[in-house]
């Protein structure tokens, strides 16, 4: 059986992995106690909702 992901389910798929890049990268800049400031912790919430809607696409392209 094959199964064929659609585009726009891979393009969410890698832009959650550059997403989540992302984080890592600001917190290795904030090793060992990783704190943020209000700049930086707006940007990870930013981020993190933007993940979470490109993993909603990924659920909703996968689930066809």
């Amino acid at each position: 059986m094959v199964i064929l992901v659609s585009k726009r389910a891979i393009d969410a798929l890698f832009e959650s992995f550059f997403i989540l890049t992302d984080v890592r990268v600001m917190l290795r800049e904030t090793a060992p106690r990783h704190d943020l400031d209000d700049l930086q912790r707006e940007k990870v919430c930013a981020l993190l909702d933007n993940l979470e809607n490109r993993v909603a696409v990924l659920r909703e392209e996968l689930a066809r």
